[in-house]
């Protein structure tokens, strides 16, 4: 019965969002919320930024809608994602509109996660390796689990640079986030997963390509921030490899993030420097197309959840066994479009120079 309260919960989402959303543009025209182009930029006209406001009251009122009728959702982490996420949202959205310095920001965000931490008890506490063995976090549990969410937080914004891209991929790793809490049973995170799945789906008929409205800071920062703090209460105690399962399904924006500080620091520029060689600049470079960049990277973060469903119902050798290919196809394939650098590919120039000395024999 608990998983019809799911679904109507999943659907309250997904139409308050459709609803919403054409307000919340116009509110965004209104107070001069907006994103000019510039030599960054993709888009070539002005557009209303705020758009995860509309995300956030969506999946706020679907809450308020089904919450009540639930009898195992946990009250405490349930208020401190809400008041984490109340905080996040309001600082993006006060960033779409002023532009405010990234040190405030990461201060609220330091805020947001804390609340998580210390009033929503949510800690990486345990983590599980391979073949058995346990690692306990004891006096690393705090600063690692803000460090987390903080760093998936900012992910997602990095990615936010395309029509429908930061909604779309958010929403596959919400998805697989879904699936295995059933999997797992997990009543709080099933119920958050289906809102926040609804609001986004919601949201991506006004925001996918081509775009009415983007979600701004405001979104990116909120859905990051909920990937982060469900990943930790959803996979803290799973049985396999537990710190690699959240990591694959957030594997798109940590990727991108990953090699972006990789690129920064080969071209010794600071890391908060921005730049246009991320993953969908790389594949618009290889003449993809705006609509088709969006649709590659979704199938990318499909495959990484995938992987991760995989991943955590697979023996122990196997499990390594996917994980080290996975780790290959993610070096080939990063190197193939020169995310790091068009000249820095120390393994498929490797495998290049083997394959010229086989021909030549």
């Amino acid at each position: 019965m608990e998983y019809i309260y799911y679904g109507i919960g999943f659907l309250a989402a997904c139409v308050l969002a459709v609803i919403l959303t054409p307000a919340v543009k116009r509110f965004a025209f209104m107070v001069g919320a907006v994103d000019k182009p510039n030599q960054r930029k993709v888009h070539t006209r002005i557009m209303p930024r705020l758009g995860g406001l509309a995300v956030f009251l969506a999946f706020v009122g679907a809450f308020f809608v089904i919450a009540p009728m639930t009898d195992e959702l946990n009250w405490q982490v349930s208020s401190a994602l809400l008041i984490g996420g109340s905080l996040i949202v309001l600082v993006g959205a006060l960033d779409d509109r002023f532009d405010l310095s990234p040190k405030v920001k990461l201060l609220v965000e330091l805020i947001a996660a804390m609340v998580i931490v210390f009033y929503g008890d949510i800690q990486i506490d345990l983590v599980n390796l391979p073949f058995g063995d346990t690692f306990e976090t004891k006096w690393l549990s705090v600063p690692l689990t803000i460090f987390w969410i903080v760093g998936v937080t900012n992910a997602v914004n990095l990615i936010d640079g395309l029509d429908g891209l930061a909604a779309g991929v958010s929403g596959i790793a919400n998805g697989t986030m879904l699936v295995m809490a059933i999997m797992m049973g997990n009543v709080t995170v099933i119920l958050f997963s289906a809102l926040l799945l609804g609001s986004i789906i919601g949201f991506l008929f006004y925001n996918f390509h081509p775009a009415k409205i983007f979600m701004g800071d405001s979104g990116a920062l909120f859905l990051g921030f909920c990937l982060a703090t469900l990943s930790v209460l959803g996979f803290k105690q799973a049985t396999m490899i537990s710190f690699i399962v959240p990591i694959l399904i957030l594997g798109v924006p940590l990727s991108d993030t990953f090699f972006a500080i990789v690129r920064r620091k080969l071209n010794k520029m600071p890391i908060s420097v921005a730049d246009k060689n991320h993953l969908h600049h790389c594949l618009l470079q290889l003449g993809l197309g705006h609509r088709n960049t969006v649709l590659v990277i979704y199938g990318v973060s499909l495959f990484f959840g995938l992987c991760a469903i995989l991943l955590s119902q697979t023996s122990q050798w196997v499990a390594v066994v996917l994980i080290a290919v996975i780790l290959i196809i993610l070096q080939l394939g990063a190197e193939a479009i020169g995310i790091v650098g068009k000249s820095k590919r120390p393994v498929l120039n490797l495998f290049l120079r083997a394959r010229s000395k086989n021909v030549s024999k």
